[in-house]
């Protein structure tokens, strides 16, 4: 019954988005089409998990995140080549976004559902360590560093600028997933109590899909994710209005947009922790904040070819602040390869900052 439902649904999404795309919908629209955007969400994370369970770790994990990232920055480049100079900020709102969400809700997340099931997170310190460390250089090289520099004035790249940062951003992003899929991959995997890597397939009912199966998995989860972020598109301008109504900041939409997009990276990492796949879980996190930099600069640097507005990816002292917070309190949860309630509760803490100074900055 599920696997019928999960086939249809993106298929009929695909097919509502087709009729609402570029067109002003009323409110009974809207409500579909969210309800909609949610169930096809859930599509997503049951096929990603058919595709990963065929090809393995780290490679599964890998699939999601990158296929996400690609139809997140999709929709940036649409929405800031139609936004005009509104959408200056929205590539480092929502990329920022991504990272906060990745790098301490879903890592928060992932501890606590551990933690509550097993009293102690156990997972790989050298591979997480690794993707910690190559996610804050990403966040500094294009986020941080536009503030401070003097060759354009305000938190904006030079142009010259921006091609250095969006290369080291693509090479440093390509360097980590060749460590992560040829030269290092156990750092990357599931480890036991005693340290030991546990490179079994996570165990599954149904056995390991057939390869035909995975292949329409892998179609109907690029579908699906397509879906949601057109569905997220169709939707964003009644957000928008919803936003401003009651007050929010425009940089609110990111947050929003992110949290939509990231929604099947979550889901499938908060199941991996529940069957004690911790690692699985970091993984599928710090990749997607290392894939929503290392992907999403590039392109924006090449779309700036056709935009005509400003492109502002510097940071505001509050989001400095957090994301140095996150990088310190991230580098002390991954050095014991061990975590508890107090390490989720704090990540989740800095996430909760982070949601409430968004909405109230």
């Amino acid at each position: 019954m599920l696997s019928r439902w999960t086939t249809y649904l993106p298929l009929i999404s695909a097919v509502l988005l087709a009729l609402t795309w570029g067109r002003d919908i009323p409110g009974v629209i809207v409500a579909v089409v969210t309800a909609a955007l949610i169930g096809v969400v859930l599509a997503a994370v049951y096929h990603a998990e058919i595709v990963a369970h065929r090809v393995g770790e780290p490679f599964g994990s890998l699939i999601l995140a990158v296929a996400v990232t690609v139809i997140e920055v999709a929709l940036i480049v649409t929405m800031m080549l139609s936004g005009g100079e509104k959408a200056a900020t929205l590539a480092r709102d929502t990329v920022f976004a991504a990272v906060m969400i990745t790098c301490n809700g879903i890592v928060g997340l992932v501890l606590l559902v551990a933690a509550l099931r097993r009293r102690v997170a156990v997972f790989n310190a050298e591979g997480t360590g690794a993707a910690l460390a190559t996610v804050a250089t990403l966040a500094t090289l294009s986020m941080v560093l536009p503030t401070f520099t003097t060759s354009k004035p305000g938190p904006e790249f030079s142009p010259a600028q921006l091609g250095f940062a969006a290369v080291a951003s693509l090479a440093l992003y390509a360097l980590f997933v060749m460590v992560q899929t040829v030269r290092h991959p156990d750092d990357f995997l599931p480890v036991e109590d005693a340290g030991v890597v546990d490179d079994t397939d996570e165990p599954d009912d149904h056995g390991r899909p057939t390869g035909k199966a995975a292949l329409v998995s892998l179609g109907l989860m690029m579908l699906a994710l397509v879906c949601v972020v057109g569905l997220a598109k169709v939707v964003s301008p009644a957000l928008e209005s919803g936003i401003a109504s009651v007050g929010l900041p425009q940089s609110a939409v990111g947050v929003v947009i992110a949290m939509l997009v990231l929604l099947p990276e979550t889901i499938a990492a908060v199941k991996s922790a529940r069957r004690s796949r911790v690692q699985i879980g970091l993984n599928l996190a710090l990749g997607s904040a290392m894939a929503s930099i290392g992907l999403t600069i590039p392109v924006i640097a090449l779309a700036t070819i056709w935009l005509t507005g400003p492109l502002v990816l510097g940071l505001g002292a509050t989001q400095m602040v957090l994301l140095a917070v996150t990088v310190v309190v991230g580098a002390l949860t991954v050095v014991p390869g061990r975590a508890t309630l107090l390490q989720s509760g704090v990540h989740l803490s800095i996430f909760a900052a982070f949601l409430f100074l968004a909405a109230s900055p």
